[in-house]
Order: structure tokens, then C-alpha cells, then sequence
């Protein structure tokens, strides 16, 4: 039997707390990330694009509803932070 890593909406809102992100109770990916990239700083933003980076090369298959919100939230985000940041 093979057992398949998996990354859901419940591990990237636990991975996000973990990082000091606020999620509110029952949030989809979309609305976690949302709230990840709200008031970035420079902390917070090198956390948030630490987490992509591990979630996005890891061996872990993300769901689609995750990299849903990772391409369409956390990634322009934090290329957005990193353009005003020069």
C-alpha cells in the first residue's frame, strides 16, 4: 500500500498559525491566505515565502483547492511586497 503526503485547506491554515498568522475557525484556503497576506512585513513576509517555497518543492501533493489560493493569493502578494520593497 503507498501512502501519498497531502497537503488540505486544514494543513495550510495549521501551518500558517504556526507561523503567528491569525485564521479565523472554518476558513477555506482562499480566505486563510487572504488573511496571511494582510498587513505584511518584512518578517511576515519572508515566513509566508519560506512556507510557499517548502509547500511548492516539497514531495507533498497540495490539493487543488490549496494551490488555488497559493497561486492566486500568497504568490502575486508577495511579489507585490517585494516590488514596493525595491
Amino acid at each position: 500500500m503507498m501512502h501519498v503526503d497531502l497537503i488540505d485547506q486544514d494543513d495550510l491554515l495549521g501551518q500558517l498559525k504556526a507561523l503567528g498568522f491569525d485564521m479565523p475557525a472554518g476558513a477555506s484556503a482562499e480566505q486563510a491566505c487572504e488573511c496571511a497576506v494582510r498587513g505584511l512585513s518584512e518578517a511576515r513576509a519572508k515566513a509566508l515565502r519560506k512556507l510557499v517555497e517548502q509547500l511548492l518543492t516539497g514531495s507533498a501533493t497540495i490539493l487543488p483547492a490549496v494551490r488555488q489560493a497559493i497561486d492566486k493569493q500568497l504568490l502575486p502578494a508577495l511579489a507585490q511586497y517585494q516590488q514596493t520593497r525595491g
